[in-house]
């Protein structure tokens, strides 16, 4: 019997996955977390094979509490269950550690093959995921910012001017102009507002809210 814990803030999610999967013979709901810090507390006590992670929710997120998971459960896998598939979402869940990567689209039996194959320890990708990896990877890395670029940056996300962020950081509005050029170039943008949703994206920035309670 492979044991499943549900992650995800949604009340009738949960329950739709639950209805889903306990119709398979070889599966069972072993519990249900609301958020990421309660998905991982549950995990340590329930030591579930398997547990269906969503990505957004309150208080802790799906690829921090994969990460801790990981970390402190050894012998759990992790499977990404979300409605969100962009580059930044995908590489952030694959690095803390998760064997898989599903959207909530998925159809039923191909959803517990993947609960079976993610306790079995394999890889589960669903196919939009899988190229957008394999793209990714054929892709060259982008040059990095540097740490001043991005405190430039940063201060443009907050919505300063070039004067502003030049009296913050104690360097000249034409060196903030310079910065922002470079920036520029290096992420493929032709302006503030687009330089900054790229940015957030790719996880080079934190996102709005981050870090409060």
């Amino acid at each position: 019997m492979i044991r499943v814990l549900l992650a995800d803030d949604h009340p009738v999610v949960r329950s739709g996955l639950a209805a889903l999967l306990e119709v398979e013979q070889d599966l069972e709901i072993a519990g249900e977390a609301g958020d990421g810090e309660e998905a991982v507390s549950l995990a340590k006590v329930l030591r579930p094979d398997v547990v269906l992670m969503d990505l957004r929710m309150p208080r802790m997120d799906g690829a921090a509490a994969t990460a801790r998971i990981v970390a402190e459960v050894p012998g759990t896998r992790v499977l990404v269950l979300t409605t969100y598939d962009t580059d930044a979402d995908i590489v952030r869940a694959v690095e803390a550690g998760a064997t898989g990567y599903l959207l909530k689209d998925t159809p039923r039996r191909e959803l517990a093959d993947a609960v079976r194959a993610a306790a079995r320890g394999e890889t589960v990708l669903a196919p939009p995921v899988a190229a957008k990896l394999v793209t990714r990877m054929r892709s060259p890395a982008p040059e990095a910012l540097t740490p001043r670029e991005l405190q430039v940056l940063a201060g443009v996300a907050r919505g300063l001017t070039n004067a502003d962020i030049g009296r913050e950081l104690f360097i000249g509005e034409s060196t903030v102009k310079t910065h922002l050029l470079k920036v520029f170039a290096k992420l493929g943008v032709d302006d503030r507002t687009r330089a900054v949703t790229v940015a957030l994206e790719r996880g080079l920035l934190p996102a709005p809210g981050a870090g409060r309670s």
